[in-house]
């Protein structure tokens, strides 16, 4: 996979591991042990993903995360030695698309670096003149598959592949209700286990940046116990 990828993380040891396993994929790999060095590598180099460690030295990588999604929509995958579920659910919320644990298997990481990589790619080599199966238009929502584009009342929303995809999913079976599980499943492509949190916290992404009330939102509804539905 030839791909650019920031690797952020003040471990020289964890650092290198990573890059050595990203370069035997044929990564081009920019290496930060600070936030700040970071930033200006994500302003100077068109990137496809970073890494993002949660401890840095000047800022937390839920800060720098956070910076990025201001103006980039790459892929992000956060890695930290912090386990709790309110640490993933505070990356995921702030704009992470994945969550990795220290120690970690390399191997795993570079399929989860894979997966996010292809998803990512696919919107990015989308045709200019899309097919009209790729749009979905309706009470002043537009979203087109095949350009990954997503607007709202004229207003164009920035999702990042992930919420695309599940928006697109909800979307593409208005009027059903569609379970955390199968949803996950759909885009993650990997198993769900009970009390996974990841589609919820998406869910409250995608109503935040289309402005919609946490109670009697118009568009993503909340069926308890069930799942979610757009009408």
């Amino acid at each position: 996979m030839e791909a650019k990828v920031l690797v952020v993380d003040d471990e020289p040891e964890i650092a290198d591991l990573v890059e050595v396993y990203l370069k035997s994929e044929g990564c081009t790999v920019f290496k930060c042990g600070t936030g700040t060095q970071a930033l200006e590598v994500v302003r100077e180099q068109p990137l496809d993903l970073a890494i993002l460690d949660v401890m840095l030295p000047d800022i937390s990588g839920f800060t720098l995360c956070g910076e990025i999604r201001k103006d980039h929509h790459f892929p992000v995958l956060m890695l930290t030695a912090k386990a709790e579920d309110i640490d993933k659910i505070t990356g995921l919320t702030i704009g992470a698309d994945d969550y990795i644990t220290k120690p970690f298997n390399p191997l795993e990481l570079i399929a989860r670096v894979k997966a996010q990589l292809r998803r990512y790619t696919r919107y990015n080599e989308a045709e200019k003149a899309p097919d009209s199966r790729d749009i979905i238009d309706f009470n002043g929502l537009v979203i087109n598959r095949s350009t990954h584009e997503c607007w709202l009342y004229d207003k164009e929303l920035g999702l990042t592949p992930i919420e695309f995809d599940i928006l697109w999913m909800l979307c593409e079976n208005r009027g059903q209700v569609i379970s955390a599980e199968r949803l996950f499943e759909a885009v993650w492509k990997e198993k769900y286990l009970d009390r996974n949190n990841t589609v919820m916290v998406h869910i409250r992404r995608l109503r935040e940046k289309m402005g919609e009330p946490s109670r009697n939102p118009r568009f993503i509804k909340t069926v308890w116990g069930v799942g979610y539905k757009i009408d």
